[in-house]
């Protein structure tokens, strides 16, 4: 008896336990905060249904597998080639969104060092476009001016009328006046330039309030796909607005403008804008 025990452990197969080092710990946490960041991404956005649909699909598929349907089983395994090419396709707009979210993320050493040094807005160039928007806001003048930060927009300044002027209230004014060739569309400002006129900015596809119009919808979907900050005076009631980091700050007086604008630029000597007073996309 004791040879039967001695030999049946004799038999069994050595079992080692798996060596974690460092890299293992590194590469399953890598692989954790992906997979994590991957779900909270897909959960808000259209993927999520799509998500749902494929992960039915491939529950079909395990137990069309496991009951050997041979027929089913290559039949899915050829629309998953197809699914993949559509993932790219519709939700392009979502992936340039990562991806450009990522490149705007400074926390990053390497890509903090490769940041552009442009020269930033000066003080000047802000209170040129406060005194423009005030006196368009009292006449009840529309107006969409996109200051460009750190994420270069030159494919939405060649949609516009190139212009490359100083900054000033009267050029602005003059731009919005209404049944003038360059009133309609959004102005680009880089460096203390006017750049271009007329340029066309993607539209937002979250809900906003229903007294809001496409200005204002261009205004956020600017401000979601680069760091601009887009400053909105709207036709029908003549508040000014700011949209930041695709939130939608509505009414906002002069100094509150200001300090918006210069956070970004010289947050040394600028009061920090604190938005919790006032409701975001589409509040009053």
């Amino acid at each position: 008896m004791t040879d039967f025990i001695s030999n049946l452990f004799a038999n069994l197969p050595t079992l080692t336990m798996p060596r974690f080092g460092l890299s293992a710990v590194l590469d399953i946490a890598f692989i954790t905060f992906v997979i994590y960041k991957a779900l909270m991404w897909i959960r808000r956005t259209r993927a999520w249904m799509f998500f749902r649909g494929a992960l039915t699909l491939l529950m079909v598929y395990l137990a069309a597998s496991m009951l050997s349907m041979n027929a089913t089983t290559e039949l899915i395994q050829q629309g998953f080639i197809y699914v993949a090419f559509a993932l790219m396709v519709i939700f392009a707009p979502e992936l340039r969104k990562v991806l450009e979210s990522l490149g705007k993320n400074r926390n990053i050493p390497f890509l903090s060092t490769l940041e552009d040094s442009r020269e930033a807005n000066s003080t000047q160039c802000v209170d040129e476009i406060i005194v423009a928007a005030r006196e368009m806001s009292r006449v009840k003048t529309g107006a969409l001016i996109v200051i460009e930060q750190q994420v270069p927009l030159g494919d939405l300044e060649g949609t516009g009328v190139a212009i490359d002027a100083l900054v000033t209230s009267q050029l602005l004014i003059n731009i919005f006046e209404h049944n003038t060739p360059l009133h309609d569309g959004a102005v680009l400002v880089r460096e203390n330039r006017v750049k271009a006129a007329t340029c066309i900015l993607p539209l937002t596809t979250e809900h906003l309030s229903s007294d809001l119009g496409t200005r204002h919808r261009a205004a956020v979907g600017i401000s979601e796909v680069s760091d601009a900050y887009a400053v909105v005076v709207s036709e029908e009631s003549g508040y000014i607005s700011i949209a930041k980091e695709g939130k939608l700050y509505r009414n906002l007086s002069e100094n509150q403008i200001k300090d918006m604008l210069l956070e970004n630029i010289k947050p040394s000597k600028s009061r920090k804008f604190r938005p919790g007073f006032k409701n975001k996309k589409g509040g009053k």
